[in-house]
């Protein structure tokens, strides 16, 4: 799958993607320069994560990373953008992402506390609430998050505005119109982007509303992808590295956007 549009915008998740925890380089060097090297050509880098912006700037702080992102989208679904050494909310984007959340929350307070409850007596699991989620779970096991997902699908069903954002072994409930996709789509709107210049990695399955055509022409996986990711990507014509994490993405970018072509 070679480019027929520039190259303008890069989204990767970090965990897994382009970070591999207990490595000597958390970040290859080498994926690290080409993405300073793209950004200098004027190429826009995205980490698209699960974590929240705290977090994921200690990991960057830890990995000793020697290149920034110019955007951030933490927890799934908020956007940050990177100016002066720090980084600043998007808005309107964000209060309104805030908002939307609070109120279909509130709307369903009862019966999250009831689901929570039910859940509590049939898994011995880990349920808890946080500022992004009334209800976040941490299994035990893929195998026990696979049971727990599937009830909180069926919970799902029958309010569509709501869905459970898996991870491993944990989850929690969202608002179905923010993900790693719409807020890549909204980064792609404010800076005059498109999904037809756009490169997205990811390897896990809070991934895939990201790796999607509508939202990006490239896509790829590391090596370590789950099965399901490889699967969408393949689906649409995608890369699957033959290495795991960082050296995965790194190849991707090499083999798709060859330097000097």
């Amino acid at each position: 799958m070679k480019p027929n549009r520039p190259l303008r915008l890069v989204s990767t998740d970090f965990d897994g993607t382009i970070h591999a925890d207990f490595s000597h380089g958390p970040v290859p060097v080498v994926l690290q320069e080409r993405l300073k090297a793209l950004q200098t050509s004027g190429v826009l880098w995205v980490i698209n994560t699960g974590r929240d912006l705290a977090s994921l700037m200690e990991s960057i702080g830890r990995s000793r990373m020697q290149v920034i992102p110019d955007y951030v989208v933490a927890v799934e679904r908020e956007i940050y953008r990177h100016v002066g050494g720090h980084f600043e909310p998007v808005q309107p984007w964000n209060d309104r992402c805030h908002s939307d959340h609070a109120a279909i929350y509130a709307t369903h307070a009862p019966e999250l506390k009831q689901l929570a409850r039910v859940l509590e007596e049939r898994y011995d699991a880990t349920f808890y609430a946080d500022g992004w989620s009334p209800l976040c779970v941490i299994a035990r096991s893929n195998s026990q998050m696979d049971a727990i997902q599937a009830e909180l699908e069926v919970y799902s069903e029958s309010v569509p505005e709501l869905v459970s954002v898996r991870n491993d072994v944990y989850s929690r409930l969202s608002h179905r119109d923010y993900s790693k996709g719409t807020a890549l789509a909204e980064i792609q709107r404010l800076t005059g982007r498109t999904a037809g210049e756009t490169f997205a990695a990811g390897d896990h399955l809070n991934d895939l509303p990201m790796l999607q055509p509508k939202f990006a022409r490239w896509l790829a996986t590391p090596s370590n992808g789950l099965p399901t990711v490889k699967a969408q990507v393949a689906s649409h014509g995608g890369y699957i590295a033959a290495q795991s994490c960082g050296d995965g993405v790194f190849e991707a970018l090499e083999t798709l956007f060859p330097r000097g072509s």
